[in-house]
């Protein structure tokens, strides 16, 4: 090849590259709502195939498989909310008693007396934790109406990504064919693996990865139910699980998740009880309202999640060594964010069939 054509090329790849990335912000909501839809659609797809199946209709396939997610979606979330408001109302009920101020004053003087005297001037006046609590509730209501405002934008990306997805799986084998027609008759077996490969491979990383947030709801149920058993008083026990497997498909994230509405529960449901606020973690560490117990289990289900479940779980799944899952997940991170952390593993499994695709090809180019 001539030099001066390698240097045009290397330099059209650079102009590009760099127009490419001034434009993506512009295109990163479209291309968002392209990947959820493709996903969902990957998730899908083979039960709107086996509904077709039987019923000789892709349409009514598409909409009783869909029906049935937003459905359950619907219920889940409703109830959720409801449930929530009114462990709230309760909590806003108990701060206008008399007896939550005499229990607020009685906490305000215990941890003051197990901490040494130096700290005590860093512990607020018990009519200053009552105002700081009000405040604190007044904040939540004013967040939640803040998220309800502006729910519109979300709604939207949500119905867009229903309508692509809707789009995709009725109209998802043609849009294959006509995929493959683009693909030269030299490279059309290669062509059609490779595209089959990628299938298989987002299809087993999603699968993998409903696989590892089922477990962490489900070791997270179990470990808030123990708790429970011990007196930590936590409702909500299957919402908060369900959450926090639900935030795991952002890995090594939604343990901590989970973490957080358990420990606030478990601080509205036990003031006033002295019995939590004198409990003790293996009767050796002061664990006030069972918040370092709470710590403890979702450190644990954490680490069961990133030492086995993800990497081996997601990893088997794309076919990649654990500990090349992790490294791929601290660069999506890094890159990107949680978002990075998301599409980091099918990414890498996708870019895993391309080279081997483009080694094969190299391999055994004088057999095409």
């Amino acid at each position: 090849m001539d030099p001066l054509q390698k240097i045009y090329r290397i330099l059209l790849l650079i102009i590009i590259s760099f127009v490419g990335w001034i434009t993506i912000p512009f295109f990163s909501p479209l291309i968002l709502i392209l990947i959820f839809s493709f996903l969902l659609t990957s998730i899908f797809l083979q039960s709107v195939d086996y509904i077709e199946g039987y019923l000789k209709s892709r349409v009514i396939g598409v909409i009783t498989v869909l029906g049935t997610s937003i459905t359950v979606s619907i219920l889940f979330i409703g109830s959720f909310f409801t449930s929530f408001g009114i462990q709230i109302k309760t909590f806003s009920n108990k701060i206008q008693k008399d007896n939550f101020t005499v229990a607020v004053e009685n906490l305000s003087s215990k941890i003051t007396s197990l901490l040494p005297e130096f700290f005590n001037n860093l512990i607020p006046e018990s009519d200053k934790i009552i105002l700081m609590t009000k405040n604190f509730m007044v904040n939540i209501f004013q967040n939640v109406l803040a998220l309800l405002g502006s729910a519109g934008n979300f709604v939207f990306i949500i119905f867009m990504v229903l309508i692509f997805t809707i789009i995709l799986l009725i109209e998802y084998h043609d849009f294959k064919r006509s995929l493959v027609r683009f693909i030269p008759n030299k490279y059309l077996e290669i062509g059609l693996r490779t595209i089959y490969n990628i299938e298989q491979q987002i299809s087993k990383y999603l699968r993998g990865q409903i696989l590892a947030a089922s477990s962490v709801a489900i070791l997270s149920i179990i470990g808030l139910f123990i708790l429970n058993k011990i007196g930590a008083n936590i409702t909500l026990v299957i919402f908060i699980g369900i959450i926090a497997g639900l935030a795991n498909l952002i890995p090594m994230v939604g343990p901590f998740i989970g973490m957080i509405p358990a420990i606030l529960i478990a601080l509205m449901n036990n003031i006033g009880n002295e019995s939590a606020l004198t409990h003790y973690i293996f009767n050796v560490i002061p664990s006030p309202f069972f918040i370092f117990d709470i710590i403890l289990m979702f450190i644990i289900v954490q680490q069961i999640d990133n030492n086995f479940i993800t990497p081996l779980v997601i990893g088997e799944s794309v076919g990649l060594h654990p500990m090349v899952v992790m490294i791929v997940l601290i660069i999506g991170g890094t890159l990107i964010g949680p978002l990075g952390m998301l599409f980091a593993i099918p990414a890498a499994g996708v870019l895993k069939v391309l080279l081997r695709e483009i080694i094969f090809i190299s391999k055994n180019s004088h057999l095409l």
